[in-house]
């Protein structure tokens, strides 16, 4: 199925690693132009030899600390500038430490909004001047199934993630007009390197576990959420707009 992403420019949040680097790849692999960025110069690089071997596309790359809104606009301005246009906007934020809510101060509430919260603002309202200006675009912010379906162990991602729901369901009147769609993508467990640092020595036994309690019975992969993003930034996803779509195996089970 051609996706009808040749040649269109894409930005991809929090790329040089885990879901952010996958979706960049898929993206790159699809035909698209790719800006990716990330805070660790290293991993950066290493990242945009990947995704410039997924495809045939220009590659950008950008150190880049989202939690400064000014980097984060200077960033989606140089991508425009660069690729002559922006298409598709993938928001995408780091982890945020795990653990039940009562075991977090007001402080570290504050820093998780900044951190999985208002990169999700800064990079769309940055973006929106090139999108209305393309006549075309696509914004896929990538949160967690905590917004669906908060964990006990997840506090302070359940709060601050919930946010982007309102924002993006906001954009979506705001964006209609202009041919731009907006919609949110909840994963859920899926194999990435936050996972090491969350389960240390005990990784794979853990995930056993988890995956044990998946409908499914397994992990995602990083390139099943690049799939996903590639779909709803595609020409066939043009009248999807305002939806939560959660990719966690049916490991949450409420009704919407």
């Amino acid at each position: 199925m051609n996706l009808g992403l040749s040649g269109r420019a894409a930005l991809v949040a929090a790329s040089s690693s885990g879901i952010g680097l996958a979706v960049a790849k898929v993206l790159a692999a699809e035909g698209a132009d790719v800006s990716i960025c990330g805070r660790d110069p290293g991993r950066l690089a290493a990242a945009h030899r990947e995704v410039d071997a997924s495809g045939p596309g220009r590659v950008l790359s950008r150190v880049v600390d989202l939690r400064d809104e000014h980097a984060a606009a200077a960033w989606v301005r140089h991508t425009a500038e660069e690729f002559g246009a922006l298409h598709v906007v993938v928001s995408n934020s780091g982890g945020v430490p795990f653990g039940p809510v009562q075991d977090f101060e007001v402080a570290q509430y504050r820093e998780a909004v900044n951190d999985n919260l208002l990169p999700h603002v800064s990079l769309s309202l940055a973006a929106a001047p090139y999108l209305r200006a393309a006549g075309w675009g696509r914004i896929v912010m990538i949160t967690s199934e905590s917004v669906r379906q908060p964990h006990p162990g997840s506090g302070l991602s359940s709060v601050a993630r919930l946010g982007v729901l309102g924002f993006a369901k906001g954009l979506v009147e705001a964006f209609g007009p202009a041919g731009v769609t907006v919609n949110v993508l909840a994963p859920g467990f899926h194999r990435t390197p936050i996972l090491d640092v969350q389960y240390g020595d005990r990784v794979e036994e853990r995930l056993a576990e988890v995956a044990a309690g998946i409908p499914l019975g397994r992990i995602g992969r990083a390139e099943d959420l690049g799939a996903l993003v590639a779909f709803l930034a595609s020409t066939q996803a043009a009248f999807v707009t305002g939806t939560v779509l959660v990719a966690d195996g049916g490991n949450t089970r409420a009704i919407p």
